[in-house]
């Protein structure tokens, strides 16, 4: 590759009608944007968004089977407060606690969605999904049920396959708000 005026390459590929095509060096220039818009601000967009309505299918399925539909919340309030040196929190706090580690999770998972969608040819919300099964195995199946997992006992608690479908949902709304964003 040589390098040419402003830091671009030229390739030594010649195919496009003899001339040689322009090549963005990693390091010299930025790629631009596609739709002109920032990554970061459609990934905090697409997790915004599936963060609020991805809890949807654990919702639904608690309503449904009598369990308590705010046990998800309370639970998420237990990776940021010990349960074990704070037996007074009160139950709003453990919620407002969940809320705020829900929120930092679902915007620091929905940029790393959208940097993945960006680099694969699958469709958006095909490759939200995929990446929601791999997010709910992280999550849940090495963090929540693993070893680390005996720190959290009130995830452990939760039903597993309601907060899988939570996770999945969340990489299709996500992968649909990416979709839209260009």
């Amino acid at each position: 590759m040589q390098l040419r005026a402003f830091g671009y390459g030229r390739s030594a590929d010649t195919s496009k009608r003899g001339k040689t095509a322009d090549v963005y060096p990693m390091r010299l220039v930025a790629k631009p944007q596609v739709g002109g818009r920032p990554l970061v601000r459609d990934g905090l967009m697409a997790g915004a968004v599936a963060g609020v309505l991805s809890g949807a299918p654990s919702t639904v399925h608690a309503l449904l089977t009598g369990r308590d539909p705010l046990a998800a919340a309370v639970a998420a309030g237990d990776l940021l407060l010990r349960r074990e040196g704070s037996p007074g929190r009160s139950r709003a706090a453990r919620m407002l606690a969940g809320a705020v580690a829900h929120t930092g999770l679902s915007l620091g998972w929905g940029t790393v969605l959208a940097v993945a969608v960006r680099r694969t040819s699958l469709p958006p919300v095909p490759a939200g999904v995929a990446a929601g099964a791999v997010i709910a195995a992280l999550d849940l199946g090495l963090l929540a049920h693993g070893r680390p997992g005996r720190r959290w006992p009130l995830i452990r608690a939760l039903p597993v396959w309601p907060q899988v479908a939570d996770h999945l949902a969340f990489g299709a709304v996500a992968g649909e708000v990416l979709r839209r964003r260009g």
